[in-house]
């Protein structure tokens, strides 16, 4: 009777499932291994025997001493045999026992017959285990033959030497660079993969030797490489030596580039792409020279090949990161592949469309994207809200559609990764644009009525407490808090009466509802929410009036400590109840570094999700509170400013230093950061002696020494100056560490009693204009611009004398002042003869300002730029003017 016939992928899972290998056992495989001794060999069982050890070796089973050695000798038996297939299985099995050195000799004088065999097969994989199991003292007997093999005329047995090189150079590298000739001449080679192997180990055997690197790269750019392989490893090669050349763009580097711009015409689709994205790589690369490379990839981007679509749609979302302008003509291409099959192909160019997308397609994009974001995965769909955050923030006047899109999303399904990255862009969006407030906030007060994640209630009910009660209408946000305590776990519900109490406290009209629901909150099952609930209302006031809240009062319910936790736990441990009332006052403010025997055996647990990063505050209040409990610094009134760390050592240094700039209205202060990377050492006492001879206007005030700077534990010490009160000087200030540094025994942790005194050299630091304007944002800058008036404008007209592009012109005098590119304006379109900037700020004295820069080539290479400035202060204004003159 017939068979039904039955479709393949009926039966398809059958298949997966299935293995050759299944239930194989390591003693019924040693067993079998017994065939290798009979006097009639029999290649096929053998083979079939191999192949089963070898499965097993590559699953993890580990084969005892004797279970090895016993193999090994009965491989070798199989010498004997003239199959071709069964000797390719005897060279794997030998490579993967690794066998000993006294083994080792058994096999030698057979695999070095092989190594001069008339059979190229032979000759070639001899070589390779050769090389994989000999040492240095046969590896010299060998040497001659190993020579001849990598300039042999077949591709196969030259190959293989080569690839035996570049192994042998890890661990016989003074043999390996006797090779050069040879090696030299293999390059030469009309094999492709000859070629490719003979570039890669040459290159390897001159990379510490940057000129031969350089000469290797110059000669070989002329022409005489053929193989595609070989051509993307000189691609790379010749990337490298551009990287790390400090020659001048316009001589050293120049024929380098001509060199990549021409593989963009390979007939090798791997050749072109190589060399497209090595020329998107390049440091300060011009619109000019990206131009060819962006061509090349928005051809790939229409390819057959879902391949070279990714490595297209892949390179120039970087590209989008630091030249967007470069990337629009390609945005009619990325649009079609939003449909791709390919889901990654589809995110990196929504991402990518995201970037360099202008304000009147955002609409268009949106609608996309709607359709788009249920087919992809979690992790892809975070890429895409970060994308629309960034757009967010450069468009900021279409902050309503991309904040409904982002509302949408929260509401659907997804994971806690997923959530998280929506709900973090919401906030950031909250704080940066101040007209999405109000929406943004209903839009989480929404959310936490179905969020699953204790997590991020807690976070938003945080969140609330701050930026609520400074809203329009603070009242409509109360019933979706209430309703938490109803609703949620203890966690959440303890967060919600903190953001009720918050409430409360600073919008004094609501106090009497709020301490009606903090009163209902006090006969809760959990006892930390109860005991929230007594303490909010005890302490603002329990009978409700309303009343203003006492700012020491909301300081002490809603402020942060300023003692390190860890001191406070030990400080109340050790308190002893009694008729004195325990002071916080009297809790150490300086963090205890533990000694070193302790941190190495505590370093490696793993930080909590709530823990403080290690090393020093990095936030404007984190600082401020900082310096505050310093009483040297306590009188120095406001703090400004905090710059970003900067390095005063190299990477790799004994001592590792950075160092922050404070600015305060009439003084500054620099932090410096420090850690010891020397694990046998103690510094004590340490303090940087700073030399202001170069700032004549800043007088020394203040420093507050590190007392002790253990292993790898990071520590501050502080100097202050005094400068002219609301001038910005500045000046060049030279920085030397002492300190006393002590010996340590490593098995103890314990420093020795005598220290000597030592001084270590730090980098210059310079304080310029820049550190006393604060980067901050406007929304709108035309309606910021005109209600600031013409009152203290000021405007003039500058020469910036030759530069390299207009963009670069445009970059210097941003850096220059220090300000905030609005609306997208620092991004210069490719080859424009003329660009306006708009830059806004906040001056020193909390005065606001507004820049408009207008750029345009004068001649070839001269840039003309014209500076309106408007603020709040007719000296601010002219300050401006003065900074762009003297820079």
């Amino acid at each position: 009777m017939a068979q039904p016939l039955v479709k393949k992928d009926d039966d398809r899972d059958d298949e997966v499932d299935y293995s050759p290998f299944l239930g194989i056992e390591k003693g019924a495989v040693l067993q079998e291994a017994r065939v290798f001794n009979d006097p009639q060999l029999d290649p096929r069982r053998c083979s079939q025997v191999i192949t089963k050890l070898l499965y097993l070796l590559n699953q993890g089973e580990t084969f005892t001493k004797v279970e090895a050695t016993e193999v090994f000798f009965a491989v070798t038996k199989l010498f004997q045999s003239r199959d071709m297939g069964l000797r390719r299985m005897v060279y794997v099995i030998i490579k993967e026992l690794s066998p000993s050195a006294d083994e080792v000799i058994i096999v030698t004088s057979s695999l070095m017959k092989d190594m001069t065999s008339k059979t190229d097969m032979y000759r070639a994989n001899a070589i390779r285990v050769l090389c994989r199991i000999t040492d240095g003292t046969l590896l010299t007997q060998i040497e001659r033959y190993l020579k001849q093999a990598i300039v042999d005329k077949n591709p196969v047995v030259a190959s293989a030497a080569l690839v035996s090189g570049i192994h042998l150079l890890q661990t016989n590298p003074e043999i390996v660079k006797r090779w050069s000739n040879e090696v030299q001449e293999a390059v030469q080679s009309r094999a492709a993969l000859v070629q490719f192997h003979a570039l890669a180990l040459l290159h390897q055997i001159r990379q510490n030797d940057r000129l031969a690197v350089n000469k290797l790269v110059s000669s070989l750019t002329r022409g005489s490489v053929r193989s595609p392989l070989a051509q993307c490893l000189l691609i790379r090669y010749t990337s490298q030596v551009i990287r790390e050349s400090t020659n001048d763009t316009q001589t050293g580097d120049r024929p380098f580039y001509d060199f990549l711009e021409g593989c963009l015409r390979h007939k090798a689709e791997m050749v072109i792409f190589e060399a497209a994205r090595a020329i998107t790589e390049l440091n300060g690369v011009t619109s000019r020279e990206l131009t060819p490379a962006i061509t090349v990839l928005q051809l790939f981007l229409s390819s057959s090949k879902p391949v070279l679509r990714f490595a297209a749609v892949r390179t120039l979302n970087k590209v989008a990161m630091s030249h967007p302008m470069a990337v629009t003509n390609c945005n009619i291409d990325m649009e079609s592949l939003i449909s791709d099959q390919n889901r990654s192909i589809a995110t990196l160019a929504i991402t990518t469309l995201l970037k360099t997308g202008n304000e009147s397609s955002v609409d268009r994009l949106m609608k996309q994207i709607t359709n788009f974001m249920s087919d992809i995965a979690d992790e892809f769909k975070i890429v895409v809200v970060d994308a629309i955050r960034s757009l967010c923030l450069k468009f900021p006047l279409k902050h309503r559609s991309l904040m409904n899109f982002l509302s949408n999303i929260l509401r659907e399904e997804g994971g806690f990764e997923y959530k998280k990255a929506i709900v973090d862009s919401i906030v950031i969006l909250i704080r940066d644009i101040p007209e999405a407030k109000e929406s943004g906030l209903l839009h989480l007060c929404e959310f936490i009525e179905d969020c699953e994640f204790t997590y991020l209630s807690t976070q938003i009910l945080h969140f609330l407490g701050i930026e609520g009660p400074k809203t329009s209408d603070p009242s409509k946000y109360i019933r979706y808090i209430y309703n938490r305590v109803h609703l949620e776990n203890a966690t959440v519900r303890a967060g919600a009466v903190s953001t009720l109490a918050k409430f409360g406290a600073m919008v004094d009209g609501l106090k009497p509802r709020i301490f009606v629901l903090l009163r209902r909150c006090l006969f809760d099952n959990d006892d930390e929410v109860r005991d929230r609930a007594t303490l909010y209302l005890n302490t603002l006031g329990g009978d409700g009036a309303v009343v203003e809240t006492d700012e020491g009062v909301k300081e002490f319910l809603f402020g942060s400590l300023d003692v390190p936790l860890v001191n406070l736990e030990n400080s109340l441990k050790n308190y002893d109840p009694s008729e004195k009332a325990f002071d916080i006052n009297s809790v150490p403010k300086d963090v205890k570094t533990q000694p070193l025997a302790e941190k190495k055996a505590t370093s490696k647990k793993p930080t909590g999700l709530g823990a403080p990063p290690p090393g020093p505050p990095s936030t404007v209040d984190a600082y401020e509170k900082l310096l505050s409990s310093i009483p040297e610094f306590a009188s120095f009134g406001k703090l400004f400013k905090s710059s970003a760390p900067v390095e005063l050592t190299e990477a790799e240094t004994e001592y590792a230093v950075n160092v922050v700039k404070h600015i305060f209205d009439g003084h500054v202060v620099f932090q410096y950061n420090c850690t010891n990377t020397i694990p046998e050492q103690l510094l004590e006492n340490v303090t940087v002696i700073v030399d202001a001879s170069e700032a004549e206007e800043f007088a020394e005030v203040a420093s507050k020494p590190l007392r002790q700077l253990p292993y790898d534990s990071p520590g501050q010490t502080f100097v202050a100056f005094e400068k002219p009160e609301g001038v910005s000087a500045v000046g060049k200030f030279s920085n030397m560490l002492r300190f006393i540094v002590k010996e340590v025994d490593p098995s103890t942790g314990e420093a020795e009693d005598d220290g000597v005194e030592d001084e270590y050299q730090l980098e210059d630091l310079e304080l310029v204009a820049a550190d006393y304007m604060l980067k901050v944002g406007v929304s709108n800058f035309r309606n910021a611009w005109e209600s600031m008036g013409v009152d203290f404008e000021r405007v003039d007209e500058y020469g910036l004398g030759p530069r390299d592009s207009l963009a670069e012109a445009v970059n210097a005098v941003i850096n220059l002042l220090g300000m905030q590119p609005c609306e997208g304006t620092e991004v210069v379109p490719p080859n424009s003869r003329s660009h306006t900037c708009l830059l806004s700020g906040v001056y020193l004295g909390n005065v606001k300002v507004l820049v408009r820069l207008q750029f345009g080539l004068d001649g070839p290479k001269d840039v003309a730029m014209k500076l309106a400035v408007r603020s709040e202060d007719e000296t601010v204004s002219d300050t401006i003017h003065e900074i762009v003159a003297s820079g």
